[in-house]
C-alpha cells in the first residue's frame, strides 16, 4: 500500500510502499478514504523536540481519518464490512483504575494511532473495534476526517454549561472555530474568538462569532465593550497554547467564571494566582475526547442540526490528493486556512 512514512529519526516523510496490515483477533482494516492534517502531524514531520521525545520511529503518522471497513479480525460484535467509519486514536489498556471506572480517556497507559503504532496516512489502516465509529449516510468523507478534531472541540466547549453565557474563546485554528460552531449550537448568548490570521478571524464570523478579535489590533477589554456586556465572560476557551492568552482571558473574566483549556502552552505561563483565587475562577484542563461520550454528543448534534453541520464543514477549506502532501502541510503550516485534508482514493 502507499504510505507516508516516517523512517527514521530525521525531518520530513516519504510517501513509499509499505506492506498492507492484517486485522488480528478484536481489530477492523480500513481502506482510508481520507486524512485531516493535525498539528501533532506537523510536528512528527518537522521533527522537533516534542516529536524526538515522543515517536518511536519509524512509523506510519496519521490519526484523523475516515475510511470503509474491508475486513474483519476475529470476535467482531458491532462493526460490518462496508461500513463508513471514523476512528478515536486513544487505544486504552482497559485494565487501569481509569479504564476499569469507564474513565477511558484517562487510561495511564494511552497509546495512540500514528504516534506510538503505526496511523492512517496510508491506503489501509488497522485498529480495534473498541475504537471504531460507524458514520451515518449525512457524513461526507470530508467532515468524516475531522470527526477527531470536532471531539476536541466537543469536549471542550461543553465541559462547562453554555445555555445564555458569554463565550471567549482564544485561538482561531481549526478546532476553535469548531467550537465556535458548538456554543452557538449549545445557546451561548455571545462568543468572541482571538486570533491575528485575519483570513481565520473571517471563517470564525462565518461559524457564528459575533465578534472576530484580532489581538494585534484590539484588547479583549475593548471588544467586551462593543459588545454591550457590563462583566467579564462567563466561559473560556483557551485553544492557541500561546503564551499571552491565558493571562488576558482570565483578565477578562467574571467573577465565577470557568476556562476549559485545551492548548498545549508553547512557553512558560505567568499566571496572576491570586486573581484566580479572589475572582473563584476555574480552570479546567481537556485533552482528546470523552470515550465515547463526546462521539455520541458530536453525531447527534450534526444529525439534528443541518446548520451545525454546514458550519463545521466549512472549516476543511483545503482537500488535496495524498500525492500533494507536502503542499498539503505547506498549507497547513501557513496559519490562514482552516482545516486541511487529503484524499487517499486518487492512487
Amino acid at each position: 500500500m502507499k504510505a507516508l512514512y516516517k523512517s527514521g529519526a530525521h525531518p520530513g516523510f516519504e510517501l513509499v510502499d509499505r506492506p498492507e496490515p492484517d486485522a488480528g483477533f478484536g481489530e477492523v482494516k480500513i481502506r482510508v478514504m481520507t486524512t485531516g492534517i493535525c498539528g501533532t502531524d506537523l510536528h512528527i514531520e518537522s521533527w522537533d523536540p516534542w516529536a524526538q521525545g515522543m515517536i518511536p520511529a519509524p512509523l506510519i503518522p496519521g490519526h484523523e481519518f475516515y475510511g470503509e471497513v474491508v475486513a474483519l479480525g476475529g470476535g467482531i460484535r458491532g462493526v460490518s464490512i462496508g461500513d463508513r467509519v471514523s476512528g478515536e486514536g486513544h487505544v486504552v489498556c482497559g485494565v487501569c483504575r481509569n479504564c476499569r471506572a469507564g474513565r477511558r480517556q484517562m487510561c495511564i497507559h494511552t497509546s495512540s494511532v500514528g504516534v506510538q503504532r503505526d496511523g492512517a496516512f496510508a491506503e489501509f489502516v488497522v485498529v480495534p473495534e473498541t475504537n471504531v465509529w460507524v458514520h451515518d449516510a449525512s457524513i461526507t468523507p470530508e467532515l468524516g476526517a475531522v470527526f477527531d478534531p470536532f471531539g476536541n472541540a466537543v469536549h471542550t466547549a461543553l465541559s462547562f454549561p453554555l445555555v445564555g453565557e458569554d463565550v471567549l474563546i482564544t485561538g482561531a485554528g481549526p478546532i476553535g472555530l469548531m467550537a465556535v460552531a458548538v456554543a452557538r449550537h449549545a445557546g451561548a448568548r455571545k462568543i468572541a474568538i482571538t486570533d491575528v490570521s485575519a483570513p481565520r478571524l473571517e471563517l470564525a464570523r462565518g461559524v457564528g462569532a459575533d465578534i472576530a478579535i484580532d489581538v494585534s489590533r484590539m484588547r479583549i477589554a475593548d471588544a467586551q465593550r462593543e459588545l454591550g456586556m457590563r462583566e467579564g465572560f462567563d466561559i473560556g476557551m483557551e485553544m492557541s497554547g500561546h503564551a499571552a492568552a491565558l493571562p488576558e482571558m482570565i483578565d477578562n473574566m467574571t467573577h465565577g467564571g470557568r476556562i476549559a483549556m485545551l492548548g498545549l502552552p508553547s512557553a512558560p505561563i505567568a499566571i496572576d494566582w491570586g486573581k484566580v483565587v479572589t475572582h473563584m475562577l476555574t480552570l479546567k484542563g481537556i485533552y482528546g475526547r470523552e470515550m465515547f461520550e463526546t462521539w455520541y454528543a458530536m453525531s447527534a448534534m450534526l444529525q439534528s442540526n443541518r446548520t451545525l453541520r454546514d458550519a463545521v464543514s466549512s472549516v476543511v477549506t483545503d482537500c488535496l490528493p495524498a500525492q500533494e502532501w507536502q503542499q498539503g502541510f505547506a498549507t497547513a503550516r501557513d496559519g490562514a486556512s482552516g482545516k486541511v485534508v487529503l484524499d487517499w482514493t486518487t492512487f
